[in-house]
């Protein structure tokens, strides 16, 4: 069985996120994807409350499951103490699945922070890490000699802090996430400019 790692804020998730899976799905042949909603220590910042954050990443889950189960939404990192590290919960899904092939699933601006995240070295031991990177990032960071990481071709211009800004500032939103999260960041009043302009200060 193999089993792919997603972690995030999700503060919104967005059609990136959902184009990663599909992607990820179909590249590595993932039996299994788990969504876990984290409160990295690296990103401050927050604008949804974890409540809402994961039903939101519930709502991407129940979206990806659309073609078929294959995506679960994991709020462990939430209710463990805080801060949240990734090599935790990699421990917690090696418990799960003690015979399964784990492949973390790296953004691009995730992969540069990483020698700063929570015992890389472990991490590495106990998933493949594969990093989602655009072409002209993939090039030079392969030549790193001491790190077994799988780089693949994955562009997306979406991010979560630009969608916040664009919601804040009454921007039409609604090709940038799937119709369900559109719906329920209207129904909650999340994201409003006073909290954008919060964090840009």
């Amino acid at each position: 069985m193999h089993v792919g790692v997603l972690g995030g804020t999700f503060d919104p998730p967005h059609n990136g996120h959902l184009a990663m899976a599909f992607f990820a799905r179909e590249l590595l042949s993932l039996d299994r994807l788990i969504l876990s909603v984290s409160d990295n220590p690296l990103k401050q910042q927050r604008s949804a409350s974890d409540s809402e954050r994961k039903a939101m990443t519930e709502l991407l889950a129940r979206e990806i499951n659309s073609t078929g189960y294959f995506c679960d939404a994991c709020g462990w990192e939430l209710e463990q103490r805080r801060p949240s590290y990734t090599v935790n919960f990699l421990r917690f899904v090696r418990s799960l699945y003690p015979s399964a092939r784990l492949s973390l699933l790296v953004g691009e601006d995730s992969w540069h922070d990483f020698s700063l995240w929570e015992s890389p070295r472990e991490i590495e031991e106990l998933a493949d890490v594969v990093v989602f990177a655009r072409k002209a990032e993939q090039q030079g960071e392969r030549d790193e000699p001491s790190l077994g990481v799988r780089f693949v071709d994955f562009s997306s211009p979406l991010s979560s802090t630009m969608l916040r800004e664009m919601i804040a500032n009454g921007e039409s939103f609604s090709s940038l996430v799937p119709s369900s999260i559109e719906r329920y960041i209207r129904s909650e009043g999340l994201y409003p400019k006073s909290d954008t302009d919060s964090q840009l200060h």
